[in-house]
């Protein structure tokens, strides 16, 4: 059937290529984030899941719990989202196989290629337990074996979320591989992963999963009441660590499993590496094609209907329902009892027949059934039996057994004794840790070889004691230890010295960093001038570079002002190459302004103004020139015949200087001739009035 959300955009985003895979919860598409040129893992939920509120609220927080998990062994989240038809979650794509597939194809692993998967599962199991998540669904479907050989883990967070969910009581997981605590709903933590992984492990080795049955609660019920056999059971030959690794593993009681992913990490290296090349590559010869996974391998889901009842719905069989409903002395299968002996289903079968080997009415199906119970019952009692005397080879003789009861009692006084001799004037007994501080090694070795105890010595730096003296033990003095606890001397190396780094032509915070990183500190910083070391980088250092110091003894650094200031030359006045010629000298460079000023004083030519006029500037800066054009041509107005002080006031203002000839000393104040009386003449020439 054609899906709706292909070529599709997702969020104005995410382009829905192709379907990947349907699960239990959501389908999986591959998309391309049109927003960064990706291609992503786009998992869209499905609508049921999609309408819960309470549900996408948790969804929503688990996300960004598994987003924040970067590991190279764990699938990332890149992003979540709700849309007004859909909720979905974008992650890494990871193009490969799964484990599954691999082995769908080899049915089982040699130990070698087991573990070494395993330890990347594990690894990243150890990181999500460690920022405190749980993954709840651990199987071979989840593990995803990229084309570049990486091995990653994925679907974190998303069966927490509907664990979770505040309307639902949902249990997600598949029951190949679901833990005991899963199904009582006693609840889950790292440990319910490490059951998983261990079911992961025994079908990897074995090529079949310890538990399987017709329909999904008879697998549940398998893991609440049974053991998980040993792999060499299904295997002959297999190490027995391996047997050890999963059973340690597959405890029913979580107590007895790894606390965390971190833990079994540790124990998983520890037998790769101590197991043999012959035991690590084990091929089980002539051996039949393992069994391949069944109806467990499907991802279920048991919910908590309003009634108190807990549904059991497989992938594999969507329309199968079946309801585990608790009641005070019993849980129900379709509202049948279930107890710890069996279950009874509707033709009477209890899962061991009458007590007098009478069937009741029965099916075909439900006889066939419990006469293949009765038999494998048959079986087991007859091997009971066989393991039982009949007679006693060997009746017991009072004499005997009192003299036996006396050596016991002897033996019981004589280890009391040992143990209080020990623990009281032995290797065993308390002493203090003498003070030795400061002393040398003979003295201090002396004085605990007079309390008892054997030391080992160890060299540390000091700033205070001198090489080759103790500088204090481990444990410290004063505590009190057994005398068979070894004791370490610190023997004083000296003063642990740094080398000091170069930091010429650096700048100035790069230098205090890299001084700081050595150990050391920054210590006086003063500034020079300099023609070779441009400004704010580092020009002397003292101690110089590769000295040996102290820890935190200072560095005194020189940092460079630049080239010196120059004066600037005064040139006002000057001719325009005469000008240039005096700043170049200088070190400056000269511009000329190709705009020019009428000047009164300075010639046509000369330099009117110069930009800054003195003072200091940086080596090379310019000094801008202004050239004089001469002074300015203004009309001349004919002032004869009008009043002296008229004519003296409208030339001064026009800018000419006057000069006033009186004859007959000026009586009238009248201008009876000028020179010059018309035309144009330079502003600040002199106008000659003659006045009578």
């Amino acid at each position: 059937m054609s899906d709706p959300l292909l070529e599709t955009l997702v969020d104005n985003r995410y382009l829905v290529r192709s379907r990947i895979a349907r699960g239990g919860m959501s389908t999986v598409y591959l998309a391309t984030d049109t927003r960064l040129d990706r291609d992503v893992a786009l998992k869209v939920l499905y609508p049921h899941l999609a309408a819960d509120r309470g549900f996408l609220d948790r969804f929503e927080r688990e996300a960004k719990s598994a987003a924040r998990l970067s590991h190279p062994h764990v699938v990332g989240v890149l992003d979540q989202g709700v849309t007004d038809s859909l909720s979905y979650l974008v992650m890494e794509y990871v193009p490969g196989r799964t484990l599954r597939d691999v082995l769908n194809e080899r049915h089982r692993l040699s130990p070698r290629l087991a573990l070494a998967m395993m330890d990347a599962v594990v690894d990243g199991l150890a990181a999500a337990h460690e920022a405190g998540l749980v993954h709840r669904d651990v199987k071979p479907e989840n593990v995803l074996l990229a084309s570049s050989g990486a091995i990653k883990i994925a679907d974190f967070g998303l069966a927490r979320a509907v664990t979770t969910s505040t309307n639902t009581g949902t249990l997600v997981g598949t029951v190949a591989y679901l833990a005991p605590e899963l199904v009582t709903g006693a609840g889950a933590d790292a440990r319910s992963d490490i059951y998983s992984a261990g079911i992961m492990l025994y079908e990897m080795l074995t090529g079949s999963q310890p538990f399987t049955g017709e329909v999904p609660i008879q697998v549940a019920f398998a893991h609440v009441h049974s053991s998980v056999p040993a792999p060499s059971a299904a295997c002959p030959g297999l190490a027995e660590d391996l047997d050890e690794l999963v059973l340690w593993c597959t405890s029913q009681d979580p107590e007895g499993r790894p606390v965390d992913g971190r833990a079994l990490l540790g124990e998983l290296r520890h037998i790769r590496t101590s197991l043999t090349d012959e035991q690590l590559d084990f091929h089980a010869p002539g051996s039949p094609p393992a069994q391949r996974p069944g109806q467990g391998d499907r991802t279920t889901v048991m919910t908590q209907t309003p009634s108190g009842a807990t549904e059991v719905i497989s992938q594999a069989q969507p329309n199968a329902t079946e309801v585990l409903q608790r009641t005070d002395n019993a849980t129900t299968v379709l509202g049948h009892p279930l107890t710890a002996e069996g279950y009874q289903d509707d033709d009477g079968y209890d899962g061991h027949g009458d007590d007098d080997g009478d069937y009741p009415e029965l099916s075909p199906r439900a006889g066939r059934r419990l006469a293949k119970k009765d038999f494998k019952a048959s079986q087991k009692e007859a091997s009971r039996a066989a393991q039982r005397p009949e007679v006693s080879l060997r009746p017991g003789r009072p004499r005997r057994r009192g003299v036996l009861l006396a050596l016991l009692v002897t033996l019981l006084v004589a280890a009391a004794a040992f143990a209080g001799w020990f623990f009281g004037a032995g290797p065993g007994a308390l002493v203090s840790i003498p003070e030795v501080s400061n002393t040398s090694v003979e003295a201090a070795g002396s004085r605990l070889g007079e309390e008892g105890l054997r030391y080992t010595t160890s060299e540390v730096y000091d700033e205070v004691i001198s090489a080759g003296m103790v500088v204090g033990t481990d444990p410290a003095a004063a505590q009190q230890i057994r005398r068979f606890q070894p004791v370490t001397l610190l023997v004083s190396r000296g003063p642990e010295l740094f080398s000091v780094p170069n930091v010429i032509q650096r700048s100035l915070e790069d230098a205090r960093e890299k001084i700081t990183e050595a150990g050391l500190a920054t210590g006086t910083v003063t500034e020079e001038f300099s023609e070779d070391v441009p400004a704010g980088q580092v020009l002397a250092q003292v101690p110089a570079a590769d000295a040996d110091l102290r820890r935190g003894t200072p560095v005194d650094l020189t940092v460079s002002k630049g080239p010196a200031p120059v004066e600037v030359p005064v040139v006002a006045g000057k001719t325009e190459q005469e000008a240039v010629r005096l700043i170049q000298e200088a070190g400056l460079s000269a511009t000329v302004s190709p705009e020019r000023i009428n000047s009164v004083d300075v010639p046509k030519g000369s330099v009117a103004v110069q930009t800054p006029s003195s003072g200091l500037v940086e080596r090379g800066g310019t000094v801008t020139l202004t050239i004089s054009d001469g002074p300015r041509m203004v009309q001349v107005p004919s002032y004869v015949g009008k009043q002296a002080d008229t004519a003296r006031e409208e030339l001064e203002r026009l800018g000419f200087r006057v000069e006033v000839n009186e004859i007959l000393g000026g009586f009238f104040g009248t201008v009876r001739a000028q020179d010059p009386a018309g035309g144009t003449a330079p502003e600040g020439s002199v106008i000659k009035l003659t006045v009578v």
